[in-house]
C-alpha cells in the first residue's frame, strides 16, 4: 500500500501533474487509459469496442466545479453525450461524478443543485432507453451521494451506483440500496481514507470485495439487483466467475466492468465466454488525477508510463 499512497500523493502535486499533462497524449501512454481529450475521441474509440461485442460507459473526466454556472454547462456536456451516443448507434450508457454537478458549492445548495441537474440527466437518458451511473468520490461525499442516488432512482428508476470495498460501510449501504433495484457497480476504491473510514490493507480490501461480491450476487439472484463487478484481478475474476455459475445466474443481472486499456487479455477473455463486459471509457482534458489514480490501483502501470516518456525523449533527440 505504500507505493499506491506514494502514487496518491504525487497526484496532489501541480507540477507533476501539469508535466504529465503537457506529454501525456503526446507519448502515448495516457492514450492507452484515456480515449482522449475530445468527445469524438472517446466515439471513435467506443465504436471500435463496440464492433468487437463490448458495452459502453462514457465517462467525462473533470473535477470540482465551484459556480452554478459550471455545473449547468456539465450537465449540458452529460446530455450532449448521451444524444451523440445514440446518433452514433452506440448501445452504453454514460457516467456522472456529482462534484461536477455543483455538489461542493454547500451542504443545502450543492446537494439540491447537484440533484436536480443529475434527475435531468437521468430523465432525459431515459427518454432515449438508456441509464446512467453515479461514480463514488471519497468518503467525504458518500452520505450525500447516496441520498441523491436514491432520490434519483425512486423518480426516473434508471440509475446505477458504485460503492467502495475498501470503505468499512459499504455492506450495510448495500443493504439500503437494494430495496431500490439498482445496478450497483462494486469498485475498489482509489482515494486515500483514513484507517478508520476504510481498509487500509490489500488482503483485508480484497477480502470485503469478495464479501460484498457474494451478497451481490445473491441479491442479483432473488432479481432485486443488477450486480456490476468492477475488477482487473485475475483471480478475482475466477472467484466471481465460480460464483456466477455455482448460483446459476443470468444474464440479464450481472455484469463484468473493467477500464479502457486495462487488462485487455481479462476483457477478451470474458467477452469470448459470454459474460456481459462493459468498458468504461474516459476522456477529456482533465485526465491526469483520474490517470493517476488508476496508477495508484495498479502500481506496474507505472513501468509502461516510465518506458513511454523515454521513448518520446529519445524520438526527440534524434529528431
Amino acid at each position: 500500500m505504500l507505493l499506491r499512497d506514494f502514487i496518491l500523493w504525487l497526484s496532489t502535486k501541480k507540477r507533476l501533474t501539469n508535466f504529465l499533462a503537457r506529454r501525456g497524449m503526446r507519448a502515448g501512454f495516457a492514450r492507452r487509459f484515456v480515449a482522449g481529450e475530445l468527445l469524438a475521441d472517446a466515439i471513435g474509440a467506443s465504436l471500435v469496442l463496440q464492433k468487437l461485442g463490448y458495452g459502453i460507459i462514457l465517462n467525462h473526466l473533470g473535477e470540482n466545479v465551484t459556480t452554478r454556472e459550471e455545473a449547468a454547462r456539465t450537465r449540458d456536456s452529460y446530455v450532449e453525450m448521451i444524444h451523440t451516443l445514440e446518433s452514433a448507434g452506440l448501445r452504453g450508457n454514460i457516467s456522472i461524478k456529482p462534484t461536477q454537478l455543483g455538489l461542493d458549492l454547500g451542504p443545502d445548495l450543492g446537494r439540491e443543485l447537484c440533484q436536480s441537474l443529475s434527475i435531468e440527466i437521468a430523465q432525459e437518458a431515459k427518454r432515449l432507453g438508456r441509464g446512467i451511473e453515479v461514480d463514488m468520490e471519497s468518503s467525504a461525499y458518500t452520505d450525500v451521494t447516496l441520498d441523491i442516488f436514491e432520490a434519483m432512482q425512486r423518480q426516473v428508476g434508471n440509475v446505477g451506483l458504485a460503492v467502495q470495498s475498501y470503505l468499512r460501510r459499504t455492506e450495510a449501504d448495500i443493504e439500503r440500496l437494494a430495496p431500490l433495484s439498482p445496478k450497483i457497480r462494486l469498485v475498489k476504491g482509489a482515494y486515500r481514507e483514513p484507517p478508520s473510514v476504510a481498509f487500509q490493507k490489500k488482503r483485508e480490501v480484497d477480502e470485503n470485495y469478495r464479501r460484498l461480491t457474494d451478497r451481490l450476487l445473491v441479491l442479483a439472484g432473488e432479481h432485486r439487483l443488477v450486480a456490476a463487478i468492477a475488477t482487473h484481478d485475475p483471480a478475482m475474476v475466477e472467484y466471481v466467475r465460480a460464483k456466477i455459475a455455482q448460483n446459476g445466474l443470468e444474464k440479464d443481472r450481472y455484469e463484468f466492468q473493467m477500464i479502457y486499456g486495462i487488462r485487455r487479455d481479462l476483457q477478451q477473455q470474458l467477452l469470448a465466454q459470454g459474460h456481459p463486459m462493459q468498458i468504461y471509457v474516459p476522456f477529456g482534458t482533465d485526465w491526469c488525477p483520474y490517470f493517476m489514480r488508476r496508477l495508484a490501483e495498479r502500481p506496474a502501470n507505472c513501468w509502461f508510463v516510465v518506458r513511454n516518456l523515454f521513448a518520446e525523449r529519445k524520438s526527440a533527440t534524434a529528431d
